[in-house]
Protein backbone atom coordinates (compact mmCIF):
# COMPACT_ATOMS: atom_id res chain seq x y z
CA UNK A 1 0.00 0.00 0.00
CA UNK A 2 3.04 1.93 -0.29
CA UNK A 3 0.81 4.31 -3.10
CA UNK A 4 -1.62 5.19 0.58
CA UNK A 5 -0.74 8.25 2.61
CA UNK A 6 -1.71 9.46 5.82
CA UNK A 7 -1.98 13.45 6.36
CA UNK A 8 -1.10 13.87 9.86
CA UNK A 9 -2.26 17.64 10.40
CA UNK A 10 -0.84 18.71 13.97
CA UNK A 11 0.03 21.57 16.17
CA UNK A 12 -1.08 23.28 19.44
CA UNK A 13 -4.76 23.41 21.14
CA UNK A 14 -7.21 25.78 19.47
CA UNK A 15 -5.09 26.28 16.29
CA UNK A 16 -7.36 25.24 14.07
CA UNK A 17 -6.66 21.57 13.37
CA UNK A 18 -10.48 20.25 13.51
CA UNK A 19 -11.30 23.02 10.33
CA UNK A 20 -8.83 22.24 8.34
CA UNK A 21 -8.76 18.46 8.58
CA UNK A 22 -12.31 18.62 7.93
CA UNK A 23 -11.94 20.60 4.26
CA UNK A 24 -8.95 18.64 3.80
CA UNK A 25 -11.01 15.38 4.52
CA UNK A 26 -13.73 16.56 2.11
CA UNK A 27 -11.36 17.72 -0.60
CA UNK A 28 -9.99 14.35 -0.76
CA UNK A 29 -13.21 12.61 0.33
CA UNK A 30 -11.74 10.51 3.01
CA UNK A 31 -12.13 10.21 6.63
CA UNK A 32 -10.34 11.17 9.79
CA UNK A 33 -8.61 9.06 12.64
CA UNK A 34 -8.33 11.36 15.67
CA UNK A 35 -5.60 11.94 17.14
CA UNK A 36 -6.56 14.05 20.28
CA UNK A 37 -6.44 11.63 23.41
CA UNK A 38 -8.86 13.80 25.51
CA UNK A 39 -11.31 13.32 23.21
CA UNK A 40 -11.80 9.56 23.73
CA UNK A 41 -13.38 9.80 26.13
CA UNK A 42 -17.25 10.13 25.76
CA UNK A 43 -17.82 11.75 29.62
CA UNK A 44 -15.79 14.53 28.04
CA UNK A 45 -17.16 16.98 25.05
CA UNK A 46 -16.84 20.22 26.16
CA UNK A 47 -13.54 20.57 27.97
CA UNK A 48 -12.06 18.50 25.30
CA UNK A 49 -13.17 20.54 22.10
CA UNK A 50 -14.71 17.25 20.90
CA UNK A 51 -15.77 18.97 17.18
CA UNK A 52 -19.45 19.48 17.13
CA UNK A 53 -22.23 17.48 15.81
CA UNK A 54 -22.32 19.79 12.23
CA UNK A 55 -18.12 18.95 12.06
CA UNK A 56 -18.57 15.35 12.72
CA UNK A 57 -21.32 15.03 10.43
CA UNK A 58 -18.99 16.83 7.77
CA UNK A 59 -17.05 14.26 7.65
CA UNK A 60 -16.52 11.21 9.14
CA UNK A 61 -14.30 10.80 12.12
CA UNK A 62 -13.05 7.67 14.22
CA UNK A 63 -11.94 7.73 17.51
CA UNK A 64 -13.99 10.24 18.99
CA UNK A 65 -15.79 9.26 22.17
CA UNK A 66 -15.45 5.50 21.60
CA UNK A 67 -14.26 4.45 25.38
CA UNK A 68 -15.00 5.51 28.99
CA UNK A 69 -12.89 7.75 31.71
CA UNK A 70 -13.26 4.20 33.08
CA UNK A 71 -11.55 1.82 30.60
CA UNK A 72 -7.92 1.28 30.90
CA UNK A 73 -6.83 2.52 27.37
CA UNK A 74 -3.31 2.92 26.74
CA UNK A 75 -1.54 4.73 23.42
CA UNK A 76 -0.47 1.23 22.64
CA UNK A 77 -4.09 0.19 22.78
CA UNK A 78 -4.38 3.08 20.09
CA UNK A 79 -1.82 2.21 17.83
CA UNK A 80 -2.98 -1.42 17.57
CA UNK A 81 -6.83 0.09 16.86
CA UNK A 82 -5.69 2.71 14.64
CA UNK A 83 -3.54 0.58 12.59
CA UNK A 84 -6.44 -1.82 12.26
CA UNK A 85 -8.75 0.72 11.11
CA UNK A 86 -6.38 2.52 8.29
CA UNK A 87 -5.82 -0.76 6.92
CA UNK A 88 -9.74 -1.11 6.51
CA UNK A 89 -9.99 2.34 5.63
CA UNK A 90 -6.73 2.09 2.91
CA UNK A 91 -9.05 -0.34 1.05
CA UNK A 92 -11.35 2.32 0.16
CA UNK A 93 -9.11 5.82 0.37
CA UNK A 94 -5.91 6.60 -1.19
CA UNK A 95 -5.52 9.01 1.44
CA UNK A 96 -6.45 9.26 5.48
CA UNK A 97 -6.61 12.02 7.33
CA UNK A 98 -5.35 11.71 10.87
CA UNK A 99 -6.05 15.20 13.34
CA UNK A 100 -4.95 15.87 16.75
CA UNK A 101 -2.26 17.46 19.37
CA UNK A 102 -1.51 14.27 21.02
CA UNK A 103 2.25 13.68 20.22
CA UNK A 104 3.14 10.62 21.53
CA UNK A 105 -0.32 9.17 19.80
CA UNK A 106 0.81 10.35 16.41
CA UNK A 107 4.24 9.39 17.13
CA UNK A 108 2.86 6.00 18.14
CA UNK A 109 0.71 5.51 14.65
CA UNK A 110 3.42 6.92 12.55
CA UNK A 111 6.79 4.69 13.85
CA UNK A 112 5.65 2.56 16.03
CA UNK A 113 6.29 2.40 20.42
CA UNK A 114 8.84 1.48 22.00
CA UNK A 115 8.88 -1.93 23.90
CA UNK A 116 8.11 -2.31 27.41
CA UNK A 117 7.70 -4.80 29.73
CA UNK A 118 4.51 -5.57 31.38
CA UNK A 119 4.24 -4.62 34.87
CA UNK A 120 1.94 -5.56 37.88
CA UNK A 121 -1.38 -3.44 37.66
CA UNK A 122 -0.33 -3.12 41.71
CA UNK A 123 2.43 -0.86 41.39
CA UNK A 124 0.87 1.73 39.03
CA UNK A 125 -2.68 1.89 41.75
CA UNK A 126 0.25 2.57 44.30
CA UNK A 127 1.61 5.49 42.29
CA UNK A 128 -2.16 7.17 41.99
CA UNK A 129 -2.26 6.62 45.95
CA UNK A 130 0.96 8.44 45.57
CA UNK A 131 -0.08 11.40 43.52
CA UNK A 132 -3.42 11.39 45.99
CA UNK A 133 -2.17 11.31 49.21
CA UNK A 134 1.42 13.17 48.22
CA UNK A 135 1.02 15.19 45.36
CA UNK A 136 3.04 15.24 42.37
CA UNK A 137 6.15 16.56 43.95
CA UNK A 138 6.90 13.49 45.47
CA UNK A 139 6.72 11.39 42.19
CA UNK A 140 8.85 14.28 40.53
CA UNK A 141 11.47 13.84 42.95
CA UNK A 142 11.39 9.76 42.83
CA UNK A 143 11.81 9.88 39.19
CA UNK A 144 14.85 12.54 39.17
CA UNK A 145 16.26 9.79 41.58
CA UNK A 146 15.28 6.29 39.81
CA UNK A 147 15.74 7.49 36.19
CA UNK A 148 17.53 11.34 35.87
CA UNK A 149 18.28 11.34 32.51
CA UNK A 150 14.44 11.02 31.66
CA UNK A 151 13.64 12.87 34.51
CA UNK A 152 15.15 15.93 32.66
CA UNK A 153 13.17 15.10 29.08
CA UNK A 154 9.72 14.09 30.35
CA UNK A 155 6.94 17.03 31.37
CA UNK A 156 7.35 16.67 35.12
CA UNK A 157 4.12 18.53 35.37
CA UNK A 158 2.07 15.61 33.62
CA UNK A 159 1.12 12.80 36.12
CA UNK A 160 0.30 10.23 33.37
CA UNK A 161 3.85 10.59 32.12
CA UNK A 162 5.89 10.82 35.31
CA UNK A 163 3.45 7.57 36.72
CA UNK A 164 3.99 5.62 33.29
CA UNK A 165 7.61 5.94 33.59
CA UNK A 166 8.30 5.24 37.39
CA UNK A 167 6.21 2.42 36.71
CA UNK A 168 8.22 0.58 34.14
CA UNK A 169 10.95 1.73 36.52
CA UNK A 170 9.86 -0.07 40.21
CA UNK A 171 8.41 -2.84 37.98
CA UNK A 172 12.03 -3.64 35.50
CA UNK A 173 14.22 -2.29 38.00
CA UNK A 174 15.32 -0.59 35.16
CA UNK A 175 15.44 2.87 34.18
CA UNK A 176 12.38 4.33 32.09
CA UNK A 177 14.75 6.00 29.44
CA UNK A 178 16.64 2.38 28.79
CA UNK A 179 14.07 1.66 26.92
CA UNK A 180 13.68 4.43 24.62
CA UNK A 181 14.32 4.73 21.07
CA UNK A 182 14.05 1.08 19.94
CA UNK A 183 13.59 0.69 15.94
CA UNK A 184 10.74 1.85 14.58
CA UNK A 185 7.60 -0.18 13.05
CA UNK A 186 7.74 -0.65 9.13
CA UNK A 187 4.37 1.15 8.03
CA UNK A 188 2.68 0.06 4.78
CA UNK A 189 2.06 3.96 3.60
CA UNK A 190 3.45 7.07 3.40
CA UNK A 191 3.54 9.71 5.65
CA UNK A 192 2.56 13.33 5.24
CA UNK A 193 2.65 15.84 8.30
CA UNK A 194 1.19 19.22 8.03
CA UNK A 195 1.74 21.13 10.82
CA UNK A 196 -0.54 24.53 11.90
CA UNK A 197 1.28 27.31 13.87
CA UNK A 198 0.72 31.24 14.67
CA UNK A 199 2.75 33.41 16.54
CA UNK A 200 2.33 32.85 20.59
CA UNK A 201 0.67 36.14 21.40
CA UNK A 202 -2.65 34.64 19.12
CA UNK A 203 -2.57 31.41 20.53
CA UNK A 204 -2.47 32.57 23.86
CA UNK A 205 -5.69 35.25 22.70
CA UNK A 206 -7.23 31.45 20.89
CA UNK A 207 -6.66 29.85 23.97
CA UNK A 208 -8.83 32.67 25.99
CA UNK A 209 -11.18 32.78 24.24
CA UNK A 210 -11.63 29.28 24.16
CA UNK A 211 -11.97 28.50 28.00
CA UNK A 212 -14.42 31.33 27.83
CA UNK A 213 -17.10 29.45 25.24
CA UNK A 214 -16.29 26.56 27.45
CA UNK A 215 -17.73 28.29 30.29
CA UNK A 216 -20.56 29.60 28.22
CA UNK A 217 -21.39 26.31 26.49
CA UNK A 218 -21.25 24.49 30.01
CA UNK A 219 -18.17 23.41 31.21
CA UNK A 220 -18.78 23.88 34.50
CA UNK A 221 -21.85 21.54 34.13
CA UNK A 222 -19.71 18.66 32.66
CA UNK A 223 -17.17 18.69 35.50
CA UNK A 224 -19.85 18.38 38.22
CA UNK A 225 -20.70 15.07 36.33
CA UNK A 226 -17.95 13.54 36.30
CA UNK A 227 -16.51 14.77 39.83
CA UNK A 228 -17.45 11.35 41.50
CA UNK A 229 -15.21 9.91 39.20
CA UNK A 230 -12.07 12.25 39.39
CA UNK A 231 -9.76 9.42 40.77
CA UNK A 232 -9.63 8.03 37.13
CA UNK A 233 -6.17 9.40 35.60
CA UNK A 234 -8.27 10.83 32.50
CA UNK A 235 -9.99 13.20 34.20
CA UNK A 236 -6.66 14.66 36.23
CA UNK A 237 -6.06 17.07 32.69
CA UNK A 238 -6.66 21.20 32.10
CA UNK A 239 -10.05 22.23 32.19
CA UNK A 240 -11.44 19.49 35.20
CA UNK A 241 -9.00 19.19 37.59
CA UNK A 242 -9.18 23.60 38.01
CA UNK A 243 -12.67 22.64 38.53
CA UNK A 244 -12.41 20.02 41.22
CA UNK A 245 -10.69 22.47 43.23
CA UNK A 246 -13.56 25.08 42.88
CA UNK A 247 -16.04 22.30 44.10
CA UNK A 248 -13.53 21.11 46.90
CA UNK A 249 -13.60 24.69 47.98
CA UNK A 250 -10.30 25.53 48.02
CA UNK A 251 -10.44 27.65 44.97
CA UNK A 252 -13.04 30.39 43.86
CA UNK A 253 -14.49 30.00 40.66
CA UNK A 254 -12.99 32.85 38.98
CA UNK A 255 -9.48 31.83 39.94
CA UNK A 256 -10.05 28.31 38.74
CA UNK A 257 -11.26 29.68 34.96
CA UNK A 258 -7.72 31.14 35.20
CA UNK A 259 -5.99 28.46 35.90
CA UNK A 260 -7.42 26.87 33.08
CA UNK A 261 -6.37 28.94 30.54
CA UNK A 262 -2.91 29.42 32.08
CA UNK A 263 -2.14 25.41 31.91
CA UNK A 264 -3.60 25.67 28.44
CA UNK A 265 -1.25 28.31 27.45
CA UNK A 266 1.35 25.98 28.79
CA UNK A 267 0.00 22.65 27.56
CA UNK A 268 0.19 24.53 23.97
CA UNK A 269 3.49 25.61 24.50
CA UNK A 270 4.69 21.94 24.94
CA UNK A 271 3.25 20.81 22.04
CA UNK A 272 4.66 22.94 20.37
CA UNK A 273 8.21 21.92 21.81
CA UNK A 274 7.25 18.73 21.12
CA UNK A 275 6.31 19.10 16.99
CA UNK A 276 9.58 21.14 16.84
CA UNK A 277 12.00 18.49 16.99
CA UNK A 278 9.99 16.90 13.85
CA UNK A 279 11.75 18.43 10.86
CA UNK A 280 9.43 16.20 8.46
CA UNK A 281 6.57 18.43 9.58
CA UNK A 282 5.54 21.01 6.90
CA UNK A 283 4.56 23.76 8.61
CA UNK A 284 1.56 26.69 7.93
CA UNK A 285 0.26 29.57 9.14
CA UNK A 286 -3.16 28.87 11.17
CA UNK A 287 -5.37 30.92 8.43
CA UNK A 288 -3.01 29.59 5.12
CA UNK A 289 -5.27 29.38 2.54
CA UNK A 290 -6.53 25.99 1.95
CA UNK A 291 -5.92 25.92 -1.59
CA UNK A 292 -1.78 25.99 -0.45
CA UNK A 293 -2.05 23.26 1.76
CA UNK A 294 -3.58 20.93 -1.06
CA UNK A 295 -1.09 22.00 -3.96
CA UNK A 296 1.34 20.83 -0.82
CA UNK A 297 -0.49 17.37 -0.45
CA UNK A 298 -0.60 17.04 -4.28
CA UNK A 299 2.92 17.45 -4.87
CA UNK A 300 4.29 15.16 -2.28
CA UNK A 301 1.59 12.55 -3.47
CA UNK A 302 2.18 12.97 -7.23
CA UNK A 303 4.58 10.09 -9.29
CA UNK A 304 8.14 11.05 -9.50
Amino acid sequence: MKNKSLISVVGPTAIGKTSIGIALAQHYQTEIISADSRQFFKEMEIGTAVPSKEELAAAKHHFIQHISVEDNYSVGDFETEAIEKLNALFQQHDKILMVGGSGLYVKAVLEGLDYFPKIDASIRQQLNLQLEEKGIESLQQQLKELDPVYAKKVDLENPHRVIRALEICIGSGKPYSGFLNNNSAERNFNSIKIGLTAPRELIYERIEKRVDVMMEQGLLEEAKRVYEKREFNALNTVGYKELFQFFDGNWSLEFAISEIKKNTRRFAKRQLTWFRKDKEIEWFNYNTAIEQVIDFIDFKTSPR
